[in-house]
């Protein structure tokens, strides 16, 4: 019976062309709504809107003239102020565009913003104009004025004393930061730096005297216990830098990486038990944290410690992912300490990260084998393993024994014996453990099945032969 009902195709074309029609739909009932708005009276947010809507249709000059309407009716936002200004600044009327600001600077004297964003935009437009930088300076200097101290201030009238080579008015700035905010301190702590001589027990000291200070009213601050903890240890007290850091974890616990830069500064001072209490309570918290694996592996691996230096190694490999190289060091290691399970776990990341690496397949295939929960599966991904090899390629032979493993297992004695035989051909020389080994499991394999008697004595022969 002929079907005559209408069923539509769903193709590629239909599809962009449903979500073309969708997007239309919905921008003209935004537009249509936000003209709604105007009709009822003039709103700056709508007339905004309705420039980031024309922007994204690509219509520049009607989200310009949008934009102005909104300015206009809001002479005060920032955000449309800046917008007027990149536009004068896109025609090449830089005049017109200090204007605007300017203008915007001198209605709002009270805005630290605003202030701020325009000694910034007369900074970057100066070019060598000391007009521009006098003005910049001006505004700064009477925002300075309105709020005292203030680090964003106070950095850039240091940055415009330095370009001119004002070392006093550098160090007058300098001293008008707060020692014990921590905003400031950091500021201080950074400019001073640059200004005095590092090496200079009196810079030491002020520095010591605000960092103690602004740790002392807020021990929790992280980029404040940092630079503290930092400067000490820079200045070769460590024992100074790791109490800054115990101060800071007590009263921030969950500040991870600082108390994993603990545990590292206590095994720098030969403290390991704190060390590896310090690294063991982030792992508790985030058994993830790949800073305090690998700084325990490494502690591990110089104390002659191979099993946590390994497992700690292996966690951070599977946090971070690494070369295929890697990964198959690894596993060999854990494969040699008859852990397969460990084994698979890496390699199973592995081969996601790598797809293509046919070692790293092999790999995995063993390990799922020798591991007693996964076993039942390891011929699928002994035969993957195989079918994926050129036909000119040769199997590693430990893979081709480990492969006719699985085949006993599965019943496939024949298909077994080929792969016997391939790996004893296979093994180099020097392999003679190996290669003894696969002589004595084909002998054994002809045995239980009651055939080629001669043959399998010969084999068990050849391998003690080997042995000697």
């Amino acid at each position: 019976m002929l079907d005559l009902s209408c069923k539509r195709v769903e193709t590629p074309t239909n599809h962009v062309l449903r979500n073309f029609v969708h997007m239309v739909i919905r921008h003209s009932i935004i537009a249509l709504s936000l003209t709604a708005i105007l009709g009822a009276a003039e709103n700056p947010r709508a007339f905004f809107a309705l420039g980031v809507l024309a922007e994204t249709r690509g219509d520049v000059g009607t989200a310009r003239e949008y934009f102005e309407k909104a300015r206009n009716l809001d002479p005060f936002a920032l955000s449309l102020v800046q917008r007027a200004v990149d536009a004068r600044l896109v025609e090449g009327d830089r005049s017109a565009a200090v204007k605007i600001y300017r203008d915007l600077a001198s209605k709002r004297p009270e805005s630290l913003a605003i202030q701020i964003s325009y000694a910034d935009f007369l900074t970057d437009q100066a070019r060598g104009d000391s007009l521009a930088m006098d003005l910049a300076h001006e505004a700064l200097t009477r925002a300075l004025a309105k709020h005292p101290g203030h680090p964003e201030i106070i950095q850039r009238l240091f940055q415009q004393a330095q370009r001119i080579g004002d070392r006093g008015q550098q160090a007058s700035l300098l001293n008008l930061l707060a020692s014990d905010e921590p905003a400031a301190v950091l500021l201080y702590a950074s400019l001073a730096r640059t200004l005095f001589d590092p090496s200079d027990p009196s810079t030491r000291d002020r520095l010591d005297q605000r960092f103690l200070n602004a740790m002392k009213l807020h021990p929790g601050i992280h980029e404040l216990a940092r630079a503290a903890s930092d400067h000490f240890r820079n200045t070769s007290r460590p024992e100074q830098a790791i109490e800054i850091l115990k101060s800071h974890v007590a009263t921030a616990p969950s500040s991870l990486d600082l108390r994993t830069r603990l545990g590292i500064l206590y095994f720098t001072e030969k403290r390991d038990e704190e060390g590896k209490a310090s690294l063991q309570e982030v792992l508790t918290i985030h058994p993830r944290h790949a800073l305090a694996h690998q700084s325990l592996a490494k502690f591990y691996r110089l104390h002659g410690d191979v099993g946590l230096a390994r497992f700690h190694s292996s966690e951070l490999l599977k946090i971070r992912g690494g070369s295929p190289t890697e990964f198959i060091n690894l596993a060999d290691q854990w494969l040699a300490a008859e852990n397969p399970r460990e084994a698979r776990l890496l390699l199973e990341k592995s081969v996601f990260e790598f797809p293509e690496n046919r070692d790293l397949a092999h790999r995995l295939a063993i390990a799922t084998r020798r591991d007693p929960e996964t076993r039942a599966g390891a011929a699928r991904l002994f035969r993957e393993a195989e079918a994926a090899l050129p036909e000119s390629h040769k199997s590693d032979p430990s893979f081709l024994v480990e492969s006719a493993e699985a085949l006993i297992e599965e019943g496939q004695t024949k298909a077994a014996e080929e792969r016997l035989r391939e790996a004893i051909k296979a093994f180099p020389p020097e392999a003679k453990k190996e290669t003894a080994a696969a002589l004595r499991r084909l002998a054994l394999l002809w045995e239980s099945e009651t055939r080629n008697p001669d043959a399998a004595r010969a084999l068990r022969k050849r391998a003690d032969g080997l042995d000697d």
